[in-house]
């Protein structure tokens, strides 16, 4: 594992933009996409534990799934390339076999990844025993890793990006709102809980205690009606007692609250933390965009320098200047964009 060793804690950049500047809020970008070359942002954090499980079960392929345009993909199969395993990529829809290879599908087979492509209809059962055992037969006895690396061991994983910014962002600088994409809703998952989590200092080794999951945990399955009113109010009044995480999903349709539900209560043992998703900003689904997305891209590159991926980031900053712009998060708040993928791909 020591080759997929990564630069942490990511860089956390103040950034001046006029948009937010205005209303009274602060800009933070935390620069996940500069922790691993190869592995950047949310991938390492989502597939580090998944890794060592896989290491420790012996020299199996890796076997995955994923859209064409995948970032979980092509770090996967960097990961494979790394450390001397064998990967295989699910990819969805079949029509694209006979295409020209697209620039991450092609870093994926550079990288040694085995491509497999399902129909559209088989990928959305591609959890279904008919179609895993298929793909047994076909490949063998592999690690199997789901769809976006989104597992209780990925959200576990991401938990450690909520505690980085939970010890960074200081609590003087007003209510503070996380924002992260959400594809899958791991890195969500873990990030709220992260956020929730209250570390203390060891005074024998200055190092921070990870607290007992019952300090930080909420009911699974709904708040009482007592604390969501509390939060409504903590929220109009522009305070709270700690982060709010948004997430902003790349994909259309409302099922992925409840996933990201069931990996906190795999995960944790409960809902943690506070979050919500947003789902206004996904631009007609994954992997789509529209002049106004393209638009803002352009804009934001030419302000600040920082090309932005339009599957994930894009949305994600689009989404955090709108609900600012609109008046949607409160003067004095401190807005985090977490930034969880590369540039695009060339």
């Amino acid at each position: 594992m020591d080759a997929l060793r990564p630069a942490l804690p990511s860089p956390l950049q103040a950034v001046a933009d006029a948009r937010f500047t205005r209303r009274g809020v602060r800009l933070l970008l935390k620069r996940d996409d500069l922790i691993h070359p190869d592995l950047p942002g949310n991938k390492w954090r989502k597939l580090e534990l998944n890794l060592r499980a896989a290491a420790a079960t012996g020299p199996r392929p890796l076997l995955t799934f994923g859209g064409a345009y995948s970032n979980h993909l092509r770090a996967t199969a960097a990961a494979g390339r790394l450390l001397g395993l064998a990967t295989i990529g699910v990819v969805r829809g079949d029509e694209l076999a006979d295409r020209p290879l697209n620039p991450v599908l092609a870093r994926c087979v550079a990288d040694g990844m085995r491509l497999h492509f399902l129909t559209r209809s088989a990928y959305r059962r591609k959890a279904e025993p008919e179609v895993r055992e298929a793909l047994r037969a076909r490949f063998g006895d592999c690690y199997v890793i789901p769809e976006g690396g989104s597992n209780a061991l990925a959200a576990t994983g991401c938990r450690t990006l909520g505690r980085e910014l939970r010890a960074a962002l200081d609590p003087a600088d007003g209510p503070h709102v996380v924002g992260v994409a959400c594809g899958t809703g791991g890195t969500l998952a873990g990030l709220a809980a992260g956020l929730a989590d209250h570390p203390a200092a060891d005074p024998a080794t200055g190092l921070t205690v990870d607290p007992p999951i019952e300090q930080t945990a909420e009911p699974a399955i709904e708040q009482t009606s007592e604390r969501a009113t509390e939060q409504a109010g903590e929220r109009a009044a522009g305070s709270g007692p700690r982060p709010r995480a948004i997430g902003f999903p790349v994909l259309r349709g409302d099922f992925l609250a409840a996933e990201i539900l069931a990996l906190q209560t795999e995960a944790f043992g409960a809902r943690v933390g506070d979050w919500e998703l947003d789902g206004r900003f996904h631009c007609g689904g994954y992997a789509r965009t529209t002049p106004e997305l393209d638009a803002f891209a352009a804009d934001f590159a030419d302000r600040h320098g920082l090309a932005l991926d339009r599957v994930y980031v894009a949305k994600l900053l689009y989404g955090l200047t709108s609900l600012v712009e609109a008046g949607a998060i409160a003067g004095g708040s401190t807005v985090t964009a977490v930034i969880t993928g590369p540039a695009p791909a060339p």
